[in-house]
């Protein structure tokens, strides 16, 4: 996790409408020098309005938007010490691939010397100086990427930009990206602002991860306290899996919240801000957080085993509880050996792990 306190990018109640539609509704960030940092949401969300907000393609509508202290919203965008990486690539076909690398660098007035030297630095940097002469037709689409990214890197931008740069990769290729992404990262020292829809993508990469969902900022956060600790049930929901029950809140006190479910059973759990007494919220519990087991420990509840699911690293099963609902348990098969599978039918108990169980607002 990268430490740097300094604000790479300050955003500051950004406002962004489109006649009478608000794409973003006064969003506030910081985001850290040298930070891997990630914008996530659903597809409208607003996180790639405000990606190009940050690159100059799009005006702001309200607030400001700060580089290193300076405020750079009415800066265009080829005055913006930023570069972006795109969906697509752009590589222009009929250029050598040294060529498009340093193709931004001869815009910018550079000499003929320095862009050659530049150019290479940054192939190398991607691993494809070996490639140098070839056009893009000869490349695969992982190569053509590191391309794209290489022509980004290679004017030295104190930010870049990328905007679902790896959504055209095959799944193979895409997680091999996702670790070389991070490693160049950490290697230039550049502030590296990603935009996806992928959760596991997003969990992967970031020192930060700010989710999104119809222009606002839901959250934001480390992975771990994202995913540990979501704030809402759209985040917990939208990150990773997880089981969400419906609870009727009997008491509030020291930020743990007695509840019931339909079904008359009761548990205590750790309850997020604005879960109050009375309150009709969701209890969130991540399906490998659970222990199906003959008895009950600490903190239970009853079901009965519906069916198992074999689905390679793990077993999926599912129970339905007293009041009817259905829950599911992952169990990775490395703990086969130590974890009971119960037949379809069972009577079992749902043991949490402690601090597993949150209560959350909608």
């Amino acid at each position: 996790m990268n430490t740097s306190t300094t604000d790479a990018i300050d955003i500051r109640d950004a406002v962004k409408r489109y006649g009478d539609f608000t794409a973003l509704h006064s969003v506030s960030l910081s985001i850290r020098d040298n930070e891997f940092f990630t914008l996530l949401g659903p597809s409208g969300c607003g996180k790639t309005t405000l990606l190009r907000m940050i690159a100059g393609f799009e005006d702001v509508t309200e607030g400001a938007i700060f580089l290193f202290g300076e405020e750079i919203e009415k800066l265009p965008p080829h005055k913006r010490p930023i570069n972006t990486v795109f969906q697509n690539y752009a590589l222009f076909p009929h250029m050598s691939v040294l060529e498009n690398v340093g193709f931004g660098l001869e815009m910018l007035g550079h000499p003929m010397q320095e862009v050659r030297k530049r150019a290479g630095e940054a192939l190398e940097m991607v691993q494809l100086s070996q490639f140098a002469a070839r056009k893009p037709a000869q490349l695969s689409g992982g190569q053509q990427q590191r391309v794209a990214l290489a022509r980004a890197l290679a004017p030295r931008p104190k930010v870049l930009l990328l905007d679902e740069p790896l959504s055209a990769l095959d799944l193979k290729l895409r997680k091999a990206m996702q670790i070389e992404l991070k490693h160049i990262q950490r290697d230039t020292g550049i502030t590296f602002i990603f935009v996806t829809h992928d959760q596991e993508e997003a969990l992967t990469m970031s020192d930060r991860i700010a989710v999104m969902s119809s222009g606002e900022l839901q959250q934001l956060g480390d992975a771990r306290e994202i995913y540990e600790q979501p704030r809402n049930t759209f985040v917990a929901d939208f990150i990773g899996e997880t089981n969400l029950l419906p609870v009727t809140v009997d008491e509030v006190q020291g930020g743990r919240a007695a509840c019931h479910l339909p079904g008359g059973q009761t548990l205590t759990c750790d309850a997020s801000a604005g879960v109050a007494r009375g309150a009709r919220v969701h209890l969130s519990l991540r399906p490998e957080r659970v222990i199906v087991a003959a008895q009950p420990g600490v903190e239970s509840l009853k079901a009965t085993v519906r069916e198992n699911i074999f689905v390679g690293t793990d077993i999926t099963t599912i129970v339905d509880l007293a009041g009817g609902e259905e829950f599911r348990i992952r169990t990775s098969n490395s703990d086969r050996g130590r974890a009971r599978i119960f037949e379809p039918g069972a009577g079992v108990f749902l043991n949490m792990e402690q601090g597993a169980a949150r209560l959350l607002t909608d």
